[in-house]
């Protein structure tokens, strides 16, 4: 058994079989993907990485096993595992290029089973007797015990709001996981909260809406996730990169691939290396543009296109950014109480209402250049039929708010 030092948790075992999966090239490459994808552009500290969200993920599925005791032995090592292996489908910069893999591979980061089920973990894995198909369906939430991982409320979402907070500095990610993990156990088949972690349960929504708030959905990380993901797409297209490649590279690769682009890409990623980002022409929430600019999601490049023709602008030069509609599935987390099991949402009132300021925080973007914003933020709003912005971005803004775009 070793022990290693995590800035998050403290002292992490390390078992023999962990020891090995983590000397795989599989694992060993989340040392190079970051977290955050861009969010260091905002937050410079935010540069830790999917290895050790990983062993953050690990630790936190040990300490929950260790309270559930009708779990059999040979169980508590695969959910171990698969905690540990749980992100190995991560691209580049994680879910800044995750959509762009399952546009031309149609395959998701959390469906591991073909990159487990070959190479080095698979060897290590059969060496101590575990099936890579169990693993895969474990991360994916398809078995009773993969509800400790990918549930309402898991360890893994636990481990990224903690870490997440502590490497941006972001005082919002407080979550009393020891107490939430002390009161959650099985109850027919159902992962639940007794309800003497209610108020854990509570501190993990906060944080989680703090957390999208402040830094998940920050407009210089949308847009520059936007952007990366746009000269990613454009080098695909013209086949100077490999969808399949691309889910296997890191950070690195990515970035090198792009600096070398003679086209789009290369265009981005310099913009990119110098923080010369595209700014916001339009930013609104769902008050102002209404609920039915949510249809616009699968029509995003027909909307940049039309956009950029009502502007005078190419069409590179316009970004549309539509997230989906904001929902909080923690708030279906079942609490235990004397009697019943109530959702999360129904057993507090102040949860309740959290959705409700949860949809107030959403905001769509159309992004480009700084000298086409008047263009392309009227042009979008006449796209979008918006009447009117509650919070407009005008040119003579831009420089006063440099500082913190």
């Amino acid at each position: 058994m070793k022990v290693v030092l995590d800035p998050v948790h403290g002292y992490i075992e390390l078992d023999e079989i962990v020891q090995e999966l983590l000397a795989t090239p599989q694992i060993q490459r989340l040392r190079r993907v970051r977290q955050l994808g861009f969010s260091n552009l905002v937050y410079p500290g935010a540069n830790h990485t999917r290895f050790e969200h990983s062993l953050g993920t690990m630790h936190l599925a040990s300490m929950l096993m260790k309270n559930l005791d009708s779990i059999d032995e040979d169980k508590k090592l695969e959910i171990r595992v698969a905690s540990l292996l749980h992100d190995v489908g991560h691209g580049p910069f994680s879910h800044v290029t995750e959509n762009v893999i399952y546009k031309y591979t149609r395959r998701r980061h959390d469906e591991i089973k073909e990159i487990i089920g070959k190479g080095e973990i698979k060897e290590v894995l059969k060496k101590y007797g575990i099936y890579p198909g169990e693993l895969a369906k474990h991360v994916e939430g398809e078995t009773s015990l993969g509800q400790i991982l990918s549930s309402e409320i898991d360890v893994d979402r636990m481990d990224y709001l903690v870490r997440d907070a502590h490497y941006t500095g972001v005082a919002f990610g407080v979550v009393d996981y020891n107490r939430l993990i002390n009161q959650m156990r099985f109850h027919e088949d159902r992962l639940v909260v007794d309800q003497g972690g209610l108020k854990a349960a509570e501190s993990l929504l906060v944080s989680r809406f703090w957390m999208n708030t402040s830094v998940y959905y920050h407009h210089v990380t949308r847009i520059s996730e936007a952007m990366c993901s746009k000269a990613v797409e454009h080098m695909i297209e013209d086949g100077e990169m490999d969808p399949i490649r691309l889910s296997q590279m890191d950070d690195i690769d990515l970035i090198a691939a792009m600096r070398s682009s003679k086209g789009y890409g290369g265009e981005l990623a310099k913009r990119l290396d110098s923080r010369n980002l595209y700014k916001r022409a339009l930013y609104t929430g769902l008050e102002d543009a209404g609920k039915g600019v949510l249809k616009h999601r699968d029509k995003i490049e027909r909307a940049e296109k039309e956009i950029a023709e009502l502007a005078g602008v190419d069409q590179e030069c316009v970004l549309v950014d539509i997230p989906k509609t904001p929902e909080m599935l923690e708030m279906k987390a079942m609490i235990k109480t004397d009697h019943k099991l109530v959702s999360l949402n129904e057993a507090s009132h102040f949860v309740s209402i959290l959705q409700e300021a949860h949809m107030d925080n959403w905001r769509m973007g159309v992004y480009c250049p700084r000298e086409h914003c008047e263009a392309v933020g009227k042009a979008a709003k006449e796209y979008f039929n918006i009447k009117k912005v509650t919070k407009q971005f005008k040119l003579s803004d831009l420089e006063n708010t440099k500082v913190q775009e």
